[in-house]
């Protein structure tokens, strides 16, 4: 069977590996079994949300609210725009793909880092898009301005804090960038991260609504599955100038997020007690990595997200390190498959990490035997 083929030079996403295959593979109990690959909230949702949807449960034969006017009205009061400034998705890279399919066709340019998220090239190039990326892993503005100089695009994807680095660019710099951007071109501001860069480093943080402002070429995408900690309800969104939003919307199918998604996300925007948590405890227990990385001399890039990143080059295989690890019962992300000697591990709960530092701790002993 013939299929298009634009399809031929696409990779398949590969999420990171679920509970249940651990499992299943290796016969290892549920409960001892960890996951630090796919950057989930370690502490779970707000118990205010999930009150809500299993209350809302009982109308799940019922389609959803396809106008979101609550959660829509929620992200309004808290971002100060108009709902004609946002759109809602399952997820932040849902409205990532309406963003491709809305600017982009056979022929047109995308630019993005050398290593950032998948998807952005997934869907350029479904669409026949060509895929520009700077020579170095971490955002680099001049890099970019280079290939912008002279390649141009229709599309600039800007990953801040970068998944799955965890770096972050100042605002500041991505201001300045983006007043040599032609205001044709598409700029996506991917703020799936934003709330822990902002608590971190206050220079880090960008207003989605003083963005817009500033650069109406632009928009910003949110999501409610980090911080948050609703990432099995997929639900997120983009902040832009109304002519942006109007076409996005064009792309977008009617009741593309589950009423118990929009239950969900209602009441966690509400539960700020739960997300202030989850974020400094966070980097309470990032500080740990970082000493643990020190201490075994291991290279790693400060993060600005809950998750750090481990570069292992001259110390060991990440292939080989996540595979240990894997079987017995301690899920990470290897990078290999972005051309790099490293894993990246989510920042989980207290009793998760010490038992990653005491398993990686017991491998770097072997290995130096």
């Amino acid at each position: 069977m013939q299929f298009n083929t634009t399809l031929d030079s696409i990779r398949v996403y590969e999420a990171g590996k679920p509970i249940e295959l651990v499992v299943r593979e290796y016969g290892i109990p549920p409960k001892s079994v960890i996951k630090l690959a796919s950057n989930e909230n370690p502490h779970g949702s707000s118990k205010k949300a999930i009150k809500a949807i299993k209350k809302a449960s009982k109308e799940a034969y019922r389609y959803p609210d396809d106008s979101m006017f609550v959660l829509k009205n929620g992200l309004c009061a808290r971002f100060g725009i108009m709902p004609s400034n946002l759109i809602i998705g399952a997820g932040s890279d849902q409205v990532l793909e309406f963003c491709v399919r809305a600017k982009c066709k056979e022929g047109s340019k995308v630019l993005m880092a050398k290593t950032t998220f998948a998807m952005y090239e997934v869907y350029a190039k479904q669409v026949g898009a060509l895929v520009f990326r700077t020579p170095s892993d971490q955002h680099n503005l001049d890099e970019f301005k280079t290939i912008y100089k002279k390649e141009g695009a229709d599309i600039i994807f800007l990953c801040l804090p970068n998944n799955p680095l965890g770096e972050c660019l100042d605002r500041k710099d991505v201001y300045d960038f983006l007043r040599e951007v032609n205001p044709e071109t598409l700029v996506v501001i991917d703020g799936a991260y934003q709330e822990y860069a902002a608590y971190k480093d206050k220079k880090k943080k960008i207003d989605p609504t003083d963005l817009i402002e500033r650069f109406p070429n632009a928009i910003y995408l949110g999501t409610f599955s980090k911080a948050y900690g609703l990432g099995g309800m997929r639900v997120g969104y983009g902040i832009a100038q109304e002519e942006i939003i109007g076409a996005l919307l064009k792309m977008r199918p009617p009741f593309n997020v589950s009423t118990l998604s929009l239950v969900g996300a209602i009441e966690s925007l509400s539960d700020k007690k739960h997300v202030d948590f989850s974020i400094r405890d966070c980097f309470d227990e990032m500080a740990l990595y970082e000493a643990f990385a020190k201490k075994h001399k291991i290279e790693f890039i400060p993060s600005y997200t809950n998750f750090v990143t481990l570069l292992l080059d001259g110390l060991a295989s990440s292939t080989e390190v996540s595979q240990w690890l894997l079987e017995r019962g301690v899920i990470v992300r290897n990078l290999a498959s972005y051309g790099m000697n490293a894993i990246r591990i989510t920042i989980g709960g207290e009793s998760q990490n010490r038992r990653f530092f005491k398993l990686f701790a017991k491998y770097l002993k072997k290995t130096a035997a």
